[in-house]
C-alpha cells in the first residue's frame, strides 16, 4: 500500500468535490447504529484509519471522540480543515501504533486498498492493539468476491467545482484468480488554460465474505457481515462488524 495514487497526492485538491462529505451521510450512520447497538449510549472513542479526506468522520464528531490515521499528508490537511480539533495521524493502517486504545476502530473504503489475507491480518492486528477488551471493529469494503461483476463504468460530473470537472471510471478485473481488481480514473478538467484530462490508476483488494469473516475471527474478533443498501454502479452495502473477544 501507498500513497502514491494520484487522487491522493497531486491530485487530492480534487477529492472534496469528487466524494463530497454529504456522500457519507448514509455509510456514518450505518456505523453510529452499529457502535450504539455494540456499545450502548455515551461519547465512545474511535480511531479511524485510513480516514482519507474525513468525510466519514465529519459526521461523526458530534457523537464520539474520534481519531484519525491516514497515509496521504495530503489527505490529512483535507481532514484537518474540515474537522478543526480532532486528533490527526499519519501512519499506515497495517503498521500504525498509536498506543492508545479505544472503544472502536472503523475503516470505511480504505480497507479496499488491502491487497493480500497477510494485509488483512496485519491490519487486524493494528485494530487488535488499539482496541479496549470488548471493542468493536467495523470494515467497509466497496465490493465482495461474489458480487463483484465487471468490467463497469461509472461518471458523475463535478459542477460545483472550481474548475468543474467529469470523473470517468473504469473498472475491472484483469485476474480473476488473484485477489485484486483495478480501476481507471480519467479527470477531465476545465480550466481557464482549456481542457485537460488527468489520468489515475488504484488497485483494490478483492476478497469473498468468507475469507473477511476467517480471518477476523482468526484475529480474535467475533465478526458478522450486516448486508446494507449498496450504493448505485454496484458497489457498498457491505458493513463487517468484529466484537473483540
Amino acid at each position: 500500500m501507498t500513497s502514491s495514487h494520484r487522487l491522493y497526492t497531486d491530485l487530492a485538491h480534487l477529492w472534496p468535490a469528487f466524494s463530497p462529505p454529504e456522500d457519507y451521510a448514509d455509510d456514518a450512520d450505518h456505523w453510529r447504529q452499529a457502535l450504539r447497538q455494540r456499545l450502548g449510549p455515551g461519547r465512545h472513542s474511535v480511531l479511524e484509519l485510513g480516514s482519507g479526506g474525513g468525510h466519514t468522520l465529519s459526521h461523526l464528531t458530534s457523537d464520539f471522540e474520534m481519531t484519525a490515521v491516514d497515509l496521504s499528508p495530503q489527505m490529512l490537511s483535507l481532514s484537518r480543515d474540515l474537522n478543526p480539533g480532532i486528533p490527526h495521524h499519519q501512519g499506515d493502517m497495517r503498521t500504525v501504533r498509536l498506543h492508545q486504545t479505544f472503544d472502536a476502530v472503523a475503516i470505511h473504503d480504505a480497507v479496499c486498498y488491502l491487497l493480500t489475507e497477510q494485509d488483512l491480518r496485519n491490519t487486524f492486528a493494528t485494530a487488535r492493539a488499539h482496541l479496549k477488551p470488548g471493542g468493536v471493529l467495523l470494515l467497509t469494503p466497496d465490493y465482495l468476491q461474489e458480487s463483484f461483476s465487471g468490467p463497469r463504468v461509472l461518471h458523475w460530473v463535478c459542477d460545483r467545482a472550481t474548475p468543474p470537472f467529469t470523473v470517468i471510471e473504469y473498472c475491472f478485473d484483469p485476474d480473476p484468480t488473484d485477489t485484486t481488481i483495478e480501476s481507471i480514473f480519467f479527470f477531465i478538467i476545465h480550466d481557464k488554460d482549456g481542457l485537460k484530462i488527468e489520468e489515475d490508476r488504484h488497485t483494490s483488494g478483492l476478497f469473498p465474505s468468507t475469507t473477511w469473516l476467517r480471518l477476523m475471527q482468526e484475529s480474535g474478533f467475533d465478526a458478522e457481515l450486516v448486508s446494507l443498501p449498496g450504493f448505485e454502479g454496484g458497489y457498498g452495502g457491505h458493513l463487517f462488524v468484529g466484537s473483540l473477544r
